[in-house]
């Protein structure tokens, strides 16, 4: 594939709401979309990072920039570039996944739409749509947290994952099972709590989770190995899974149970694809999480998520969990799944109106 350059937007996008996490809260998506342009085709990517750096190192103009001086150029001069050839013309500069991610996913798409292959095909999924969870922030008052569980639960989510952090724990888990019964329910940590913490944490398992995940720091697996002994919920990771090589350290370490795929946080679809089959062929259980996707990233989620490990409801809730008008044509929530897009690469485009409304600058970055 002859690429002849990448673009770099960054966008702005308000979202529905506020969404409060332990990272804190945010009223817009402010990150990067990247348009790579070959000689046959484009594609898109979009960057996980966020305007702070809050869930990793990574935030919106560093990645900005970091692509700009060092990622794309590094692509210059590469024989015969394709989506596999990414991570290796990448691999010198140290961390950057989401920025690596977004880069290799534009490449991916515009190398599978000039050649006419969805996503979800090259990636060997198995599922024409997906089931969906959604996760649910923290909320000013248990009340109000109740009343947000029973509106998702009445647009068909399958699965319900409730944010928690020290101090905002047992008692909204408990009330929320309290009140609807037998949902299917997890909770999400965001690394929030320490060793010190693990006789507290143990109290979750009167709620029968289907997971708790992430509790303890990132690069603490003994400590997760430590409260996996002793809590009956599957401890699932998300923030330690980092690559293929993370996810076996973790199982073999009795870390986890579950993992979370990202594929932002791993360095892309290439990456994540080989986290999943290292879980298969250890038999853990995956699902893919979600970092404020529009449609450009939520469809390339949607087509990971059809492979056949991830056996768990994921983060892939619809657009209008998000936006009031995505970038794409909107993902809707069918029967509590997403229908996997069919078309060449990841399947969509954005719309060239609705993105010169939420687009903040854009600079092209030749390839010399």
């Amino acid at each position: 594939m002859n690429l002849e350059g990448v673009e770099i937007l960054h966008i702005s996008m308000p979202l529905v709401g506020a969404f409060r996490t332990s990272f804190g809260t945010e009223a817009v998506r402010d990150t990067l979309l990247l348009r790579a342009v070959a000689d046959d085709a484009e594609g898109w990517g979009e960057c996980g990072a966020s305007e702070a750096p809050l869930y990793s190192g990574e935030y919106t103009q560093g990645a900005a920039d970091v692509l700009r001086r060092h990622l794309i150029p590094a692509l210059a001069g590469v024989p015969d570039l394709d989506s596999h050839g990414v991570a290796p013309a990448l691999s010198r500069f140290k961390e950057n996944r989401l920025a690596k991610a977004a880069l290799e996913t534009a490449v991916l798409d515009a190398d599978l739409k000039a050649r006419g292959v969805p996503l979800s095909h090259a990636l060997g999924a198995v599922r024409r749509s997906v089931p969906c969870g959604v996760s649910v922030g923290i909320a000013d008052s248990i009340p109000v947290l109740l009343d947000a569980v029973e509106e998702y639960l009445a647009a068909g989510y399958l699965r319900i994952k409730l944010k928690i952090e020290p101090g905002w724990d047992i008692e909204p888990v408990r009330a929320v099972r309290e009140r609807f019964g037998d949902i299917m329910l997890q909770v999400d940590a965001n690394a929030g709590y320490e060793r010190g913490d693990i006789d507290h944490l143990l109290a979750l398992d009167a709620f029968d989770l289907s997971l708790v995940e992430q509790p303890l720091p990132m690069d603490d697996l003994l400590g997760h190995a430590m409260l996996g002994r002793r809590l009956a919920a599957p401890i699932c990771l998300d923030e330690s899974i980092v690559s293929a090589r993370a996810a076996a350290a973790a199982i073999e370490l009795s870390a986890c149970r579950i993992v979370n795929i990202k594929p932002g946080r791993v360095g892309g679809y290439l990456e994540a694809r080989r986290i999943h089959d290292v879980c298969v062929a250890n038999g853990v259980p995956v699902w893919c999480g979600g970092m404020l996707e529009t449609g450009v990233g939520r469809a390339a989620n949607v087509a990971l998520a059809a492979l056949p490990g991830f056996t768990l409801p994921g983060d892939t809730s619809a657009s209008e969990r998000y936006f009031d008008e995505d970038l794409t044509e909107p993902f809707r929530l069918v029967d509590g799944h997403l229908t996997v897009p069919t078309g060449p690469g990841i399947g969509v485009s954005p719309d060239p109106d609705i993105l010169a409304g939420v687009t903040v600058s854009r600079e092209w970055i030749p390839i010399r």
